[in-house]
């Protein structure tokens, strides 16, 4: 476990939903990925990222896919690709990423609280 934080701590973490519109293998990867543009809604717009999910997902799955992703890191380059966000998910068994995503459709852009 990690050390505790402040609820301030966890504020600073601008986590929200929104949903894959398009997505692409990215081949030129060092490791198998997908790249993903997502829409956060009006307030934030459409971000892009690239995310190691190849094994449960592929671009064509994840088109039209409500996922969470923290949006206030700076951007970052992966390869030749600039990553705007970082989407979220948890390692299965074998180590392999799932998304999380919410259990009912919400609007694009909502905080997680």
């Amino acid at each position: 476990m990690s050390d505790p934080i402040t609820f301030d701590d966890f504020l600073k973490v601008d986590i929200r939903v929104g949903t894959v519109v398009r997505a692409e293998p990215y081949p030129e990867a060092r490791k198998p990925a997908i790249k993903m543009w997502i829409d956060f809604g009006p307030e934030i717009g459409e971000r892009r990222t690239s995310a190691q999910v190849t094994v449960h997902y592929t671009p064509d799955t994840l088109v039209g896919r409500q996922v969470a992703a923290v949006v206030n890191f700076p951007a970052k380059q992966i390869g030749k690709f600039m990553s705007e966000c970082l989407v979220l998910g948890f390692a299965d068994a074998g180590g392999a990423i799932v998304l999380i995503r919410p259990d009912h459709d919400v609007p694009n852009g909502q905080r997680l609280h």
